[in-house]
């Protein structure tokens, strides 16, 4: 198989950003979800465990959504131009929340009203949430106007609101103890199921009011593949409520993220082969050959760092979180 043939590179660069959407939505997931569950909880000593269960990855896993940027602009120039027009708002709504929540998480260790930094880190988190979710909403329906759109981007950002807090929640299960672990666990059971009730709205939704339901899952042999990923999706589901039921400490972290891949990968073929459902493909979007193939090169090497030292700060600073005072 020649990965020069002019189909081959642009399904490869649709496949490297699916993945690196992944990294970022799993990693900078649990970090905005416990930033969104931060705003729930009382007490400071909570409030500072939380703090310093992401303090060594939070920036690191934000990097994944710099590459997915970059590397959705030298692949896919057409369609970075129309999703930038077209998203501006949510876009950089998110931007300016990571900015907040960047700022907040550095000052409030020097901050005489440490209460007002944890409040704008978690506003922050929720934006950058409910901007992702906008976005998410708005490709699907394919930017297409009308009240039936604008409830189901609406459903689409309360989803991934609730699925970044499922995320965090399982998170703080893994890293954290006594009070703050079992609040954790009620957080997960509740936007578990608020999770897994959104998701099937939309999946209902895009069936009836998305070109994906009416092109791409008629096809033959994507609807029975999607099916396989609602079961797993499922199962994770039930999973993770039994994990949660019998005190297990990483069991309901790791279903969750299974989970979210379920539903990454369904969304992935969903798309595929288009870009912007209904309005560009990934041949159309795609830039030429030599471009492909130099970014290929690139990201060749740096692809393996980025997962290398990622793996490598989890592994240590694992475990659960000891409270230091600063």
């Amino acid at each position: 198989m020649n990965i020069t043939s002019p189909g081959m590179l642009p399904t490869a660069w649709f496949g490297l950003i699916g993945l690196m959407l992944v990294f970022y939505v799993v990693t900078d997931g649990f970090d905005l979800g416990v930033g969104i569950l931060s705003l729930f909880t009382k007490h400071k000593s909570d409030r500072d465990a939380i703090f310093q269960s992401i303090g060594h990855v939070w920036d690191a896993n934000e990097t994944w959504l710099v590459v997915v940027g970059g590397a959705l602009f030298g692949a896919f120039p057409a369609a970075y131009a129309q999703l930038l027009q077209a998203l501006y708002v949510p876009i950089m709504l998110l931007i300016a929340s990571l900015i907040l929540r960047g700022v907040s998480i550095e000052f409030r260790h020097a901050a005489g009203k440490q209460r007002i930094w944890d409040v704008a880190f978690g506003v922050g988190s929720l934006l950058a949430a409910l901007s992702q979710g906008v976005v998410l909403g708005k490709i699907i329906t394919g930017f297409a106007p009308g009240t039936l759109s604008t409830v189901f981007t609406a459903v689409t950002a309360l989803g991934v609101i609730s699925g970044y807090a499922l995320l965090g929640a399982t998170y703080l299960i893994k890293k954290t103890s006594g009070r703050l672990e079992q609040a954790a666990r009620r957080h997960t059971v509740i936007t578990v199921l608020t999770t897994v009730s959104s998701a099937a709205v939309l999946s209902a939704g895009t069936m009836i009011f998305s070109s994906i339901g009416h092109d791409r899952w008629a096809q033959p042999g994507v609807f029975s593949v999607l099916l396989i990923l609602s079961a797993v999706a499922a199962l994770s589901f039930i999973y993770i409520l039994f994990a949660v039921r019998v005190n297990s400490v990483r069991g309901p972290f790791r279903a969750a993220v299974l989970l979210f891949l379920a539903s990454f990968a369904g969304l992935a073929i969903s798309f595929f082969p288009d870009l912007v459902p209904g309005k560009m493909t990934i041949a159309e979007a795609a830039s030429d050959n030599t471009t492909l193939t130099f970014m290929l090169i690139g990201i060749g090497m740096v692809f393996p760092v980025m997962v290398g030292y990622n793996l490598f700060q989890y592994h240590v600073f694992r475990g659960k979180v000891v409270l230091q005072n600063h």
